[in-house]
């Protein structure tokens, strides 16, 4: 065994077996936590073990399972190249599936399985919170963890498999249309409910590293947070923040937290403006590729988010104009007031769950775009179908001919509604009716 597995074991308690946690009934924070929620600041170096067992154990987090590391080979087959999903701070993640074979009352089910890079920037302490937090915190909208496996040097966790992976690649490197306006909106609501539940504990959960990365979505673009690493239990009694080393990431964190290291609620909340001033304009938080203010998402965009008369320089462009005005201005005051300099200006995140709710309503002032019919072609080789398909408002829809399989491209064109940001509306619409396609003015 190599010189950096020994010390790593070294600084971990040798009981930690899978399937074989060992709880020492004499000790005093299992008498402590039966009663109450878990903390980061209950651990120390002597007492990992015993409180593993214990949350394993409790009634909060009975339904972690105890994996072994073979067990995960096994799913993952010996995680291989072709079900790799990705990496951030804390390592590689692999999909795997659970067979109804695997382990007792647990359902045969797609799985996400993270293995703590040793080499990483994050190392046992965030895998432990991430263990602490998930495996007591239930919510829709914070990933369900399954289990995890704690076995000689190696650690790593289960997850429920999210579908649609995170935001940052739905936003930013989605391939074949842009995410829809009322799409964005409901990952703001799910993003900003599970923030809430976070701060509402009784003993709050600071998250400390919201940004698009972290929200995982599901097949039905349900929005929960995950990769608890960096969390922390916020301020306690009459204490008004909690002092730390500054950890995140740049352009998401808080100006206060970032000068002087306090950290509340309330630099969350920052966080969660910088998100959703993402999902309004579809730029990134930090682009490297421009040069000095224009670098920064924040700097550029928050003096237009409260001139609604500014709005068409926020939106995201590859919306083409198909999002409500009245939502987008209600978005954008919101987002101005989440990234206040001043952190008691700030909303919490329940008012801002409040403020979105409605908006997901706001859909008569949605420009609709046309109905698209196939005329079919005359002559000889005359077309007995066509068939339009469309996906959500993405930028083209695909027409096939269902006789003789071939499949073209059509261009989708917004509908006017006398909004300069649509374009001039339908150049070509007087065209030959010898042409393939008609586009209509009825919307559908």
């Amino acid at each position: 065994m190599s010189l950096k597995k020994l010390a790593f074991k070294f600084f971990t308690p040798s009981c930690f077996k899978a399937n074989k946690p060992i709880i020492d009934k004499k000790s005093q924070t299992s008498k402590e936590i039966s009663s109450r929620r878990l903390s980061l600041s209950d651990l120390s170096n002597s007492s990992v073990c015993t409180v593993l067992s214990d949350l394993s154990n409790s009634l909060i987090g009975s339904n972690l399972h105890i994996f072994s590391h073979s067990e995960l080979k096994k799913i993952t087959q010996s995680f291989s190249k072709s079900n790799y999903l990705g990496e951030g701070g804390f390592g590689q993640v692999y999909k795997g599936f659970i067979d109804d074979k695997l382990r007792p009352g647990l359902e045969a089910q797609p799985v996400a399985v993270k293995v703590l890079d040793l080499d990483g920037k994050q190392g046992h302490r965030e895998w432990l919170a991430e263990v602490i937090f998930l495996g007591q915190l239930k919510h829709p909208n914070l990933v369900k963890l399954i289990g995890y496996c704690c076995e000689d040097e190696y650690r790593l966790l289960v997850y429920e498999y999210m579908e649609r992976g995170n935001l940052d690649h739905q936003l930013f490197k989605r391939y074949g249309g842009t995410l829809p306006w009322l799409t964005r909106i409901k990952i703001a609501i799910g993003a900003a409910k599970g923030l809430s539940c976070l701060h509402e504990e009784e003993k709050s959960v600071i998250y400390r590293d919201f940004k698009t990365s972290n929200i995982l979505l599901d097949s039905d673009y349900t929005a929960k947070l995950s990769d608890f690493g960096l969390a922390i239990d916020g301020p306690e009694g009459d204490e008004t923040h909690i002092t730390t080393r500054v950890m995140g990431t740049h352009g998401y964190a808080a100006p206060e937290y970032v000068k002087t290291g306090h950290l509340t609620t309330m630099s969350d909340v920052y966080s969660f403006g910088v998100v959703l001033l993402e999902l309004l304009t579809g730029r990134r938080s930090v682009d490297d590729c421009r040069h000095g203010r224009e670098q920064n998402l924040v700097e550029r965009f928050k003096p237009f988010l409260k001139d609604s008369h500014k709005l068409d320089r926020v939106m995201d462009p590859r919306l083409e104009g198909q999002y409500s005005t009245i939502g987008a201005r209600k978005a954008a005051a919101l987002a101005h007031q989440c990234l206040s300099h001043n952190p008691k200006c700030r909303p919490t995140m329940t008012s801002v769950v409040k403020t979105l709710e409605p908006l997901m309503d706001l859909t008569n002032d949605i420009p609709i775009g046309p109905f698209v019919y196939i005329v079919p072609n005359e002559g000889k080789n005359k077309v007995g179908e066509h068939r339009v398909e469309r996906e959500g408002r993405a930028d083209s829809d695909v027409v096939k001919n269902e006789s003789i399989g071939e499949e073209k491209l059509v261009e989708k064109k917004a509908k006017g509604h006398h909004r300069s940001r649509e374009g001039h509306g339908f150049r070509n619409r007087n065209k030959s009716l010898s042409s393939s396609t008609v586009y209509c003015d009825t919307a559908v």
